[in-house]
């Protein structure tokens, strides 16, 4: 995949994915947006309500306060690339109401079948893995969100990748006086771009 028009047709296709039980109730399928030239790509776990209603990632109240820290590390949303390791909101919906929940590894694996295509098209330096469940999709099975987010890791679908706390984290445990874990989370997105900035200058 080599051209816009092939990547588009990804998403055309990714539009249409039946491969597990996820699509019978999403409303869209969030496929991903920005700059796919960007030498940084957010991935976070899944879409959420706003998300399945928009067909956009990150666009809740989480991805608000996303915007508000790609915006306090000099950023534009624009310069990067977003998508989530799965496409398709999953629900829990026992209670005839749906409540969000995990994608399970039987969905994470399904969706895999576009993230990887995506990524490969991209071809980023950094990926900046938004929450532990990307982490540990993307980076290693084990992964400790608290002890190694910000620290750089070698990576299958870029030169490197790193991890930042979830913005939903980060709202929950947002107190006066306490950001959060909000100064972090710009902070890792800053060094995600400067590191993927550099290694494309230098043509690595």
């Amino acid at each position: 995949m080599n051209s816009l028009a092939e990547f588009e047709a990804l998403r055309a296709e990714a539009s249409e994915c039946t491969a597990c039980d996820l699509w019978q109730r999403r409303t869209n399928v969030v496929f991903g947006e920005g700059d796919p030239t960007s030498p940084l790509v957010l991935v976070g776990e899944g879409p959420g309500d706003q998300e399945d209603k928009t067909g956009r990632p990150f666009v809740g109240r989480a991805g608000k306060l996303l915007d508000e820290a790609i915006a306090a590390a000099g950023l534009q949303r624009e310069q990067v690339y977003i998508c989530n390791t799965v496409k398709c909101r999953a629900c829990d919906w026992s209670t005839g109401k749906p409540v969000n929940r995990a994608p399970t590894e039987v969905e994470t694996l399904a969706c895999r079948r576009w993230l990887l295509p995506q990524l490969s098209f991209i071809a980023p330096k950094v990926i900046l893995c938004v929450g532990a469940p990307s982490a540990k999709n993307l980076i290693k099975p084990g992964f400790k969100i608290t002890q190694e987010r910000g620290k750089l890791f070698p990576c299958e679908f870029a030169n490197c990748a790193l991890a930042a706390l979830h913005p939903s984290y980060i709202l929950r445990q947002q107190r006066p006086g306490n950001d959060g874990g909000f100064s972090l989370l710009v902070e890792d997105i800053k060094r995600g771009w400067d590191v993927a900035v550099r290694l494309r200058a230098e043509g690595r």
